[in-house]
């Protein structure tokens, strides 16, 4: 499976998980992944990227990772802050299965796991970072990000990576047309092609 369909519910590839090497929050770490999910074989570009500015994210509090795939956003969040709350959702049963497993090789009894319809509707967040999935179209992304993005509390902030040739700036055009008056949308950086947005909320 390309990972252009990484947002299907079900991989139809068979499920081998294998384990990689990677750097997460400055920990060397051995996680399990497999196909049929987002960037398999490493930490893809643009979530290196986005980590880079992990001093950013909140101490405490309730934090989403918006498509957590295996797991390197909420588990690099559950390191850096472990006395928060990191909710890792996706719509792909083999991302939240191997999110979960990382989280426990690792322990990391910080992180919940599951689809986005299950996290209850009270909550809301005191960050929300996210390599979204732009492949699900211009229309889809939209509705994700018109759906969480409304849950920041005040005086808190999202931190989204966009590839450029993938609609960094029309999404950075979107979200200051679309969202309410209170909140605010900066380019943070421009880093080997991809840019992060910072959404805040007044």
């Amino acid at each position: 499976m390309s990972d252009e369909h990484y947002f299907s519910q079900t991989p139809q590839t068979a499920f081998k998980p294998k384990e990689i090497l990677v750097e997460l929050a400055g920990r060397e770490v051995t996680v399990e992944t497999a196909g049929g999910i987002f960037s398999p074989d490493h930490v893809d570009q643009g979530t290196a990227v986005l980590l880079a500015h992990l001093d950013l994210a909140p101490s405490g509090g309730d934090i989403l990772d918006i498509g957590c795939g295996w797991g390197p956003i909420a588990l690099a969040l559950a390191i850096h802050s472990p006395e928060a709350t990191i909710w890792a959702v996706d719509v792909n049963e083999r991302s939240l299965e191997l999110t979960a497993r990382n989280a426990q090789r690792l322990g990391l009894s910080n992180i919940k796991v599951m689809r986005p319809e299950e996290v209850p509707a009270e909550i809301t967040f005191s960050g929300i970072w996210s390599n979204p999935p732009i492949r699900v179209g211009k229309a889809e992304l939209h509705a994700i990000l018109g759906t969480w993005l409304p849950r920041l509390k005040i005086s808190s902030d999202a931190y989204l990576v966009v590839q450029k040739n993938l609609g960094a700036d029309s999404l950075h055009r979107w979200l200051e047309e679309e969202l309410p008056e209170q909140y605010s949308t900066v380019r943070l950086d421009t880093s080997k092609s991809f840019r992060v947005l910072q959404v805040s909320k007044g």
